[in-house]
């Protein structure tokens, strides 16, 4: 049976060390893999990620951005930032990956220590505006309550590409999100996270994406092994069962819906 490859809609690339880099591009389409939209924890890393694409064109297409679950550079960094994406915005697939710092301020509330978001807040809607601007998708980083501030910000500035990646969140703004026709993405999870599962049955079928975040590792069938864009596989079966699809229509779909959202 011939089946449509997959793309790794979401990856931290330049997260893993040279020699695991080396594997995976190596090794992607013996893994049934075309491509991985590698996005950027910050300027480093979306230069370093811009290497890979030029070293690899046809498998890396880069995302640049800031990754909200991390201390806030100054401002002259981030000016910074902006103009190195301006002045690249043409080898960039999407603005990304960007949002909110959930986890880090849960811990610190958890731990009766004051957090302020707005810095954040007004990063990620500094994003979204050049988002509108360049005419280019946007990778968040956004969940639960913090998917609401997005989708405002989304909304007032007309930004209609969105990509929650690995998204958790209420009934409520699952429809919301569905009704504006926002992407969501699927990790290795799907096969052991009844939440997500749960998510997976719910949300349209055409606006849905596989993804690993590699390096970041997964538990049930893959624990202890190095995260690899192969396990797309294993969530493009979990996403067939789920939808009651065949797996060949299932990957297909995954596959047409990463390669229309981003353009590649």
């Amino acid at each position: 049976m011939s089946l449509t490859p997959l793309i790794d809609a979401h990856i931290h690339l330049d997260s893993y060390e040279v020699a695991q880099r080396l594997e995976i591009l190596s090794s992607l389409q013996e893994a049934g893999v075309e491509s991985l939209i590698a996005v950027s924890m910050h300027l480093e890393s979306a230069r370093t990620n811009l290497q890979l694409k030029h070293l690899y064109p046809s498998m890396v297409h880069p995302a640049f951005g800031f990754h909200p679950e991390q201390p806030l550079p100054g401002k002259d960094e981030i000016d910074q930032l902006f103009a190195w994406m301006k002045q690249h915005v043409h080898d960039m697939v999407a603005v990304g990956e960007v949002g909110l710092p959930y986890y880090t301020r849960t811990e610190a509330e958890q731990a009766g220590q004051a957090f302020d978001s707005h810095p954040y807040e007004e990063l990620l809607e500094r994003f979204i505006a050049f988002a509108g601007e360049e005419d280019k998708p946007i990778v968040l980083h956004a969940v639960y309550e913090d998917a609401d501030t997005a989708c405002r910000l989304l909304a007032h500035y007309g930004v209609k590409r969105a990509h929650f990646h690995w998204f958790k969140g209420s009934p409520d703004t699952v429809r919301h999100m569905a009704s504006q026709g926002y992407h969501i993405s699927f990790t290795p999870d799907l096969v052991y996270e009844q939440e997500i599962q749960e998510l997976a049955a719910a949300y349209p079928a055409h606006l849905v994406m596989s993804e690993t975040d590699g390096p970041w590792p997964f538990e049930g069938p893959f624990a202890g092994q190095m995260t690899h864009p192969r396990m797309t596989a294993e969530v493009a079966l979990a996403w067939s069962r789920i939808q009651g699809l065949p797996l060949p229509e299932a990957r297909r779909l995954l596959y047409d819906n990463a390669k229309r959202f981003y353009g590649i």
